[in-house]
Order: C-alpha cells, then sequence, then structure tokens
C-alpha cells in the first residue's frame, strides 16, 4: 500500500522544482495524491476498515491543506499541480 523507494523517486523528479528539491509544496502533494488514490482502491474491497478510513482523510486534509497554501502562495504553480494530477480545483 505503501509507496516503493522507486515509485516516491519518480514523483519527486517529476514534480520538484529544482535539482535538490524533495519537500516542496508540489512534491508534498503529488505524493499525498497517489496515497490517496490507494488507500480508497483499498476501502473500496475492506468496506469496514476504519483504521485506514480515519488515515484516509487526515491525508485528505493534508492535501487540501497544502492546496491552499500553494493557491495562496503561487496561483500557477496550483493550477500546473492541479492539472497533472487530475483533481478538481475549487
Amino acid at each position: 500500500m505503501a509507496l516503493t523507494k522507486e515509485e516516491r523517486q519518480k514523483l519527486v523528479e517529476e514534480y520538484r522544482d529544482h535539482e535538490k528539491d524533495t519537500g516542496s509544496t508540489a512534491v508534498q502533494v503529488a505524493i499525498l495524491s497517489t496515497d490517496i488514490k490507494a488507500l480508497t482502491e483499498h476501502l473500496k474491497k475492506h468496506k469496514k476498515d476504519y483504521h485506514t478510513q480515519r488515515g484516509l482523510m487526515k491525508k485528505v486534509g493534508r492535501r487540501n491543506r497544502l492546496l491552499r497554501y500553494l493557491h495562496r502562495k503561487s496561483p500557477e504553480i496550483h493550477r500546473e499541480v492541479v492539472q497533472k494530477l487530475g483533481l478538481r480545483a475549487k
């Protein structure tokens, strides 16, 4: 369920701003989005897994906070990230 090291590295390379960027807001949103998709698939099979459901809600909330921050600080990058990840913009 968790991202492998290679998958995480791929996301970092795709969404980073510069060579040594590993934790920018765009990278964090991409990693959280991938985690959210995996947890959603898990919950489709295991409907009564409430611990996972709570973890999913926490990740969704964190991603929303990061997206709001990104929208405030850099609307252009926010638009790009939302479009690449296929998220709905508010």
